[in-house]
Parts: C-alpha cells; structure tokens; sequence
C-alpha cells in the first residue's frame, strides 16, 4: 500500500539510527512542520536541536517541506545547518529527487520522514525510499480537529 510508511513510531526521537545506518542509509529526509518543529513556529525546540545534532553525525540531513512561504523557509534556513527546501509539493517526489540526485545518493539510500501519510509517506514510496511515520512533535497540544484528522489517517494505513 502506497501511504503504509515502512516505520510507524510515535516520534522522531524513536527513530534507530544505528538501524538505519546499518541498512545503508545515507540521507534524512525530514518533513518540517509537526515533524521536527511545532508547525508554523520558526524554532526548534532544544531537545530537537541537540538530536538533529546526533543525527547529523552519521547521516546527511535535508528539510522537505510544503511551505510555500519563503519569509519562513529563510527563517528555518537561518537557524539550521543543512538543506531546507520549501514549497515541495509533496506528494510529488521531484524536489527530493532533484536533492538527492544532486549528492549523488539513490533513493534506497535515504528515508523520508514526516507526520502525513498522504504527503510525505507517499511522497517517499513514490520515490522509491524507505518512509518513517511519526506523530506531530507537538501532538500534545494539537486542537481537536487536527487530531481527528490524524487519527482517521493513521487508521486508514493499518
């Protein structure tokens, strides 16, 4: 099934590095919004900068993000110190395509990583990567409609 994401975990700290780097993986792909960063803040929070930290140490780490606003994709890239992509269109996998391509990595040496099925695990499968689903970095405090949403997507790829 194309929106079953290969990792299905309850946040990105949950992710196994060593397993991946294990399996040949060279490249993080990681959706920015509810992934990484509380959707729409422009921050990281210091808990992820220091993980990003450690991953960084064993993988190359690109942001892919649908954001289309570049006053906020130039603000993420400013306190980030690898590549951030806005206005990606996923599910549409050619902005990570056109990345990878341009570091010489196959697709079945990089995963993406996002909280949407039905963008960035499609994007990812698509592209012929691995994908890891995880819940918002900030599910704690989501509103209730958003929630919903994210139940209902979550029960639709089991």
């Amino acid at each position: 099934m194309i929106i079953k994401p290969d990792y299905n975990l309850k946040c990105v700290y949950d992710i196994d590095l060593d397993e991946l780097s294990n399996q040949g993986i060279k490249v993080i792909m990681f959706d920015l919004d509810s992934t990484i960063m509380i959707s729409k803040s422009g921050c990281y929070r210091p808990e992820t900068e220091e993980w990003l930290k450690e991953v960084q140490e064993k993988f190359i780490i690109a942001v892919i993000s649908n954001n289309k606003s570049e006053e906020y994709i130039n603000k993420v890239k400013n306190i980030s110190d690898f590549d951030v992509i806005g206005h990606a269109s996923k599910p549409n996998p050619k902005k990570m395509k056109k990345y990878l391509e341009s570091l010489g990595v196959s697709p079945k040496e990089a995963v993406m990583v996002g909280d949407r099925p039905l963008t960035d695990i499609v994007a990812g499968k698509l592209l012929g990567c691995k994908t890891i689903l995880v819940d918002s970095i900030n599910a704690e405090n989501e509103n209730v409609p958003t929630r919903c949403v994210r139940w209902l997507e979550r029960r639709v790829i089991r």
